[in-house]
């Protein structure tokens, strides 16, 4: 493999059972002198201790901040070129680093992409998440919520006032990358049950925050792809209605003229909201 720059930031939360397992297994695959950030968000056990006994770097946040707040001190404190992205809880393969790392002379980001083909509840909702986010970026999304992944620090340094401070924050570092035009590539690779506890996420009670980061960062960076669904939807509806009305009572009536309203309402909302966004991308480049 090529010498590349880069440093593995590792964002962890009570993960004792694990977190020296994956230092010990990243310093004998990519060498002892390999970059090793352990950002602790405040764990209750010794993440922390064994972090800093096996070797790395830890960054320690006075109070739980959440996944993303993690995530964001890693790239705010990270000097290498390259930054590698990646759980605690032992689930990437250590030996996928350099397949990543391989990718990042032609894309500014290097996704691990998980094989979803297994039918269950938790790959089916990752599955709408795909879907939902390849309609707003108009390219095909395969892993939106991957925490593995290789990243330009610099491209992901202008995005990390964007970052939510829970689990959302692969959604939005995807999403922001490519309405802003930095090259992307989804490389498939094979997730590792997790080694130890139960996972952090909620797929019911964070897939709507999911939803809701999309729809957040589609309106942030192309408006236009939210607001003209919801316009043709009311003027659809509208229409609907008028043609009820006129077949049925022969007249046109006011619930018919609201619902006209509404979607020209939201159409020029959506125009605004795309210069603004347009005014807004500037900050993305500073």
């Amino acid at each position: 493999m090529e010498q590349k720059n880069f440093e593995i930031i590792i964002p962890a939360y009570n993960e004792e059972a694990t977190i020296g397992g994956l230092i010990h297994e990243l310093k004998s695959s990519l060498g002892d002198d390999v970059a090793i950030t352990v950002v602790d968000d405040a764990s209750l056990d010794k993440t922390a201790e064994i972090s800093e006994a096996n070797g790395a770097r830890v960054i320690r946040h006075p109070y739980n901040m959440g996944n993303g707040a993690t995530v964001r001190t890693g790239l705010r404190n990270a000097t290498a070129e390259i930054s590698v992205l990646m759980d605690a809880d032992g689930q990437h393969r250590v030996q996928d680093v350099p397949v990543l790392l391989e990718y990042m002379d032609r894309f500014e980001m290097a996704i691990g992409a998980r094989d979803f083909s297994r039918v269950s509840f938790r790959n089916q909702a990752n599955r709408v998440y795909n879907l939902f986010a390849s309609y707003v970026t108009l390219f095909p999304v395969k892993d939106l919520t991957s925490g593995f992944r290789a990243v330009k620090t610099k491209t992901a340094k202008r995005f990390l006032y964007l970052f939510p401070n829970g689990f959302s924050y692969p959604s939005t570092i995807t999403l922001s990358f490519l309405k802003s035009g930095h090259p992307i590539v989804f490389v498939p690779v094979s997730a590792i049950p997790r080694q130890g506890g139960k996972s952090k996420i909620n797929i019911i009670k964070d897939g709507g925050r999911f939803f809701t980061i999309i729809t957040r960062i589609a309106v942030f960076f192309s408006p236009l792809r939210v607001f003209i669904p919801c316009s043709f939807f009311f003027f659809l509806l509208g229409l609907g209605y008028y043609l009820y009305t006129y077949v049925y009572f022969h007249r046109f009536t006011n619930m018919s003229a609201l619902l006209f309203t509404t979607a020209i309402v939201i159409f020029l909302l959506g125009l605004i909201s795309e210069q603004i966004s347009q005014l807004r991308m500037d900050r993305t480049e500073e």
